[in-house]
């Protein structure tokens, strides 16, 4: 039985020193194009395209669904303009705007200024990030549309959120600090 065994393990070896030996020939490819693929540059100008488009950029003169173009300018005199600007929405839908407002707060915006305005978020708290002012100091004289504006420039330290919101949910979060500004006030 012993040298059964023996002799098994000896044509194993020869076996796989056989099979694998040659090494001046390529396996079988059954589908090459899945194994290598025919790579294309993202922005260059293809021939399906009409007119020299380029792939994945938007044709000129469109707006993105969802998104509404904001026609003060990112600047000191646009922050100026932009507190008259009021609130494009319906006034008889406060109540939903409020509380839509208050859920977007509550995810993009309670982090950084707390949950009811006053500048001490969670952030604040753990001195990550510092200098974020209440609402309800006397020297900010806010609107919903200077507010919108913030939003949607980002001023300072604090970034633009027009990637994160659309335009509808911008303006009830402005509503919606405009509201928390009333109550820490009180």
């Amino acid at each position: 039985m012993n040298s059964f065994v023996k002799i098994g393990v000896v044509f194993t070896i020869v076996a796989c020193f056989a099979s694998c030996n040659d090494s001046t020939q390529r396996n079988y490819q059954y589908m090459p194009n899945m194994q290598e693929s025919v790579g294309y540059e993202t922005y260059q100008e293809v021939d399906f395209l009409p007119d020299g488009q380029q792939a994945l950029v938007p044709p000129p003169n469109t707006i993105n669904r969802g998104w509404l173009p904001y026609g003060i300018p990112n600047d000191l005199e646009g922050k100026e303009l932009a507190r008259v600007n009021p609130s494009p929405l319906d006034s008889l839908d406060r109540e939903e705007n409020l509380r839509v407002g208050k859920e977007l707060y509550g995810m993009y915006c309670a982090i950084c200024h707390g949950n009811n305005g006053a500048g001490q978020g969670t952030l604040v708290k753990r001195e990550k990030i510092l200098g974020v002012p209440s609402y309800a100091d006397q020297a900010r004289n806010i609107t919903v549309g200077s507010t919108y504006h913030v939003v949607h420039y980002g001023l300072n330290s604090m970034g633009s959120y027009a990637s994160q919101m659309n335009t509808t949910e911008m303006w009830q979060v402005s509503e919606y600090v405009m509201q928390l500004k009333e109550e820490l006030t009180k």
